[in-house]
């Protein structure tokens, strides 16, 4: 059975807590030097992207700071240009993109407990 809608904002919400877990306290120069680290952002933001790719265009509309359509083809480039990757993209990424989609994501979990 596919995920609902509330299952896919909350694989986002769990991948985006995961990837803050994973480098909290880490600067840009251990981030890069952890292999480990690069890998598992990876695949977190592939499971952001597949997950963003479902989520309804009403709801979309609601967040327009967030560049849904490159979060949606992120999954595609990680996977097939994968030799393309590197720690620069990702670092910028978490920084700059992860925490207009949690303040989405909170927003969304609120709206829908009302």
């Amino acid at each position: 059975m596919r995920p609902t809608t509330a299952e896919r904002i909350n694989h986002i919400a769990e991948a985006i807590a995961n990837i803050r877990d994973l480098v909290t306290g880490q600067t840009y120069e251990s981030f890069a030097n952890s292999l480990a680290t690069r890998l598992a952002v990876e695949r977190l933001l592939e499971i952001i992207s597949e997950a963003s790719r479902h989520i309804p265009s009403d709801l979309k509309a609601k967040a327009p700071r967030i560049n849904w359509r490159p979060l949606a083809d992120l999954g595609n480039w990680l996977r097939h240009a994968y030799h393309r990757t590197d720690a620069g993209l990702l670092w910028s990424m978490i920084e700059s993109d992860l925490e207009p989609l949690k303040e989405f994501i909170d927003q969304i979990g609120k709206e829908s407990n009302s």
